[in-house]
This record gives C-alpha cells, structure tokens and sequence, in this order.
C-alpha cells in the first residue's frame, strides 16, 4: 500500500538525498525538489484521495508552522515525525496527528533508552506511537541512525529486537538511509528483513524510482510493506504518475 511523505526542511517541502543532512554548515545538502506550494497544499491533495498513514517529517528548526498546516489540513490522515518528544506527543495528536513517529528520543546517547520508550507508549497509547527504525548498514548489519541520520546507534535491526519493539508501537517506519533519495534503487535485503523479522504494519522508504521497484516491493512483502515514494514521484519533480500508483498500489 502507498503511503505518501511531506518531508520539510527550512520551512519548505522538499525532497533531499537523505545522507547528506547534516549538522555541519559547511556540507552541502543534495535537494532533488524544492516545492513553491506549502505543506497544507499536499495534505489536501493526500485528503482527497483517502490515503491515510502518511507522514509529515521536520527535517531540522523552522519546519512546526508548516507541519501543523498539514495536520490540520487532514485531520488524522497523517503521521508526524522530527523532534518529538515525551513533551510534545500530545500536542500533536491535538494538532490532527494520528500517530507520532519517533527516533532519537527514544534512541539516546547511541543506544535505545527503554524507560523513554515506555513512558512515551504509556501516555500517547501505542496505537498512536510510531518508531522509526530508519537504519544504515555498517560490518553486513543493519543498525538504527538517528539525529537526521548522522550518528549510529548500537541497535541492531534483528528479529529479536523487532520483536520487542513491536510491544509499544502501532507501525515501524524504516528508511534504508544509504539508497534514500538517491533514486538508484531500493535496498533489497532490508526489505527481506523487514518481510521477516515485521508483524505490525511497516512502512518501507529509500531509492524508489521505478513501477519495477514497487513491484518488488509488492512481490517480497507479499502486499504487506507499506511504501512512500519521494523524489521519484512527479508531485515532487520525478517521473513517476502519483495518479497511476494510488490507482494501482498493490502492482505486481
């Protein structure tokens, strides 16, 4: 199933090559797309065709304006993600969030802080709680990236620890950062993993660039991953008809 993304950097929707977010001012970030429309413009356009379960990200300060647009846009259709915490789940969930998504709060200091976690499940509901196991691979391993994507952590994507994890969330949303909008491809053998390792609804993101990819993302989760398409999607500057896949999500 498609799960369309509004990704906002500096106040704006863009589409970025998602390894080049950084915290130093002197890198430079790699922007596939930079929309002239707001973010409510795409909430709307989401609304309209029912697709619910999006995500709204906040890459970075400056974004919580044009965020909250978009929740208002559609009330409870969408996710949202970038700097939430156990202060502000909540007010979120109030702006029309239907879920919260969450990576370095939970994920701190290099390691996953399980008291953070289960605080945070206790209060939203885990039917409300997303955690983001957006994930590089590092010695053949997949392990949790956190802080725009800069700084490994030590948690390894493995079935043991999906397992557990599963116990205080609704959904997972995992990007495989090192494909992720580069439009070269998806990461295949993390898609395996996800098919094996994931019961709750997950939602796959990086490198789609082609009907082809989805396909294979249909064909290996057998219609159970969720996918976003970014900056392959013609709505955000790529090739990609967003008419077609929402008209033909389950392509195989």
């Amino acid at each position: 199933m498609f799960r369309p993304c509004i990704d906002l950097h500096n106040g704006k929707v863009k589409q970025i090559v998602g390894g080049t977010l950084s915290d130093n001012k002197t890198n430079s970030i790699i922007e596939n797309f930079v929309s002239d429309k707001p973010a409510s413009y795409y909430a709307k356009l989401f609304k309209k065709y029912n697709l619910t379960g999006g995500h709204v990200i906040k890459l970075g300060i400056g974004n919580d304006e044009e965020a909250i647009s978009a929740l208002k846009a559609f009330p409870n259709g969408l996710q949202i993600g970038g700097g939430i915490t156990i202060n502000n789940a909540n007010l979120y969930i109030e702006y029309g969030a239907s879920h919260v998504i969450v990576t370095s709060y939970v994920f701190n200091n290099g390691k996953i802080d399980f008291k953070r976690l289960e605080n945070l499940s206790n209060l939203i509901g885990k039917d409300k709680l997303v955690l983001d196991l957006s994930c590089r691979k590092n010695n053949n391993k997949y392990y949790v990236v956190t802080d725009r994507w800069q700084n490994f952590t030590n948690f390894e994507i493995s079935k043991e620890n999906i397992k557990i994890l599963e116990n205080y969330c609704d959904e997972f949303l995992i990007h495989g950062v090192d494909v992720e909008g580069k439009k070269q491809g998806i990461d295949k053998e993390l898609l395996y993993l996800i098919n094996d390792y994931c019961s709750i609804p997950t939602t796959y993101a990086g490198g789609i660039r082609s009907l082809e990819d989805i396909k294979l993302i249909n064909s290996i989760g057998n219609g159970k991953i969720h996918y976003t398409v970014g900056s392959a999607l013609d709505i955000f500057g790529g090739n990609l008809s967003f008419e077609y896949i929402i008209n033909n999500q389950n392509i195989k």
